[in-house]
């Protein structure tokens, strides 16, 4: 039985894509050069959007419950029935957000996990707790800009449309770094630089505490610098890198 949570889960995808054919209809009607600088802008925001949530996610404490502890440390096989029930009890009693807390700590010992995960699965909780909320107050603020007479430049919309696309598949990008059969559109754009590669990652596993960005890594300079910044001032610490 789908719950009311699960429901909404699922039609956010399909909600946002609604909103985002409109604003390439809104954006069509008034076309200018400066569409592309403003593109590569939104872009270069999801990349350091996508830093600043992976940073915050891997350093969030995890819930205090004792089965996410043993559900991180299982030595077992994890298709088992035993492993199943641990978990199924234990995700009972989160929700969506913490699931995704969660998540994060679990994909540092298992990277390629998060590579088999499907589109879905990686995109669902992105749209429906930061694009399509984003995009809807976007659109709003548009709304009432044109009730006052000013309308929003086709180069905006488009930084915006642009900024939305990357933050919504920007786990999706992380997943395709933890896998080798990835579609031929992220193999074209990692050749033109617009998504990294995957050694581009590998110095964030080996060591935890620098580029924290995942779509294309432009944003991790002035990030690994913020992070730093927050490590002395003992904001970031060891203890939420993995449940307790």
């Amino acid at each position: 039985m789908r719950t009311p949570g699960r429901i909404l889960l699922r039609a956010a995808p399909a909600l946002l894509a609604a909103v985002l054919a409109l604003d390439i209809a809104l954006m069509l009607r008034s076309p200018s050069l400066w569409m592309l600088p403003a593109v590569l802008a939104g872009w270069y925001a999801a990349d350091l959007m996508s830093g600043v949530v992976h940073m915050y996610m891997d350093y969030r404490p995890c819930p205090p419950l004792p089965g996410l502890n043993a559900m991180f440390f299982y030595e077992g096989a994890r298709d088992s029935e035993e492993y199943i029930a641990l978990r199924d009890e234990t995700f009972a009693s989160l929700g969506p957000f913490e699931r995704l807390v969660y998540d994060f700590k679990n994909h540092h010992p298992r990277p390629d996990a998060l590579g088999r995960r499907s589109l879905r699965i990686t995109t669902e909780p992105t749209v429906l707790f930061t694009t399509l909320p984003f995009a809807l107050g976007a659109n709003m603020l548009a709304g009432a800009l044109a009730l006052a007479g000013i309308a929003t430049p086709g180069w905006a919309i488009a930084g915006m449309i642009a900024f939305v696309l990357g933050a919504t598949f920007a786990q999706y990008f992380h997943g395709s770094l933890h896998r080798e059969d990835v579609p031929w559109l992220v193999r074209a754009m990692r050749r033109a630089r617009l998504l990294m590669r995957p050694e581009d990652h590998v110095a964030h596993h080996d060591t935890l505490t620098r580029d924290f960005s995942t779509i294309n890594g432009w944003s991790n300079p002035p990030l690994n610098l913020i992070f730093r910044t927050l490590r002395q001032k003992g904001r970031l610490r060891d203890e939420g890198l993995i449940p307790r």
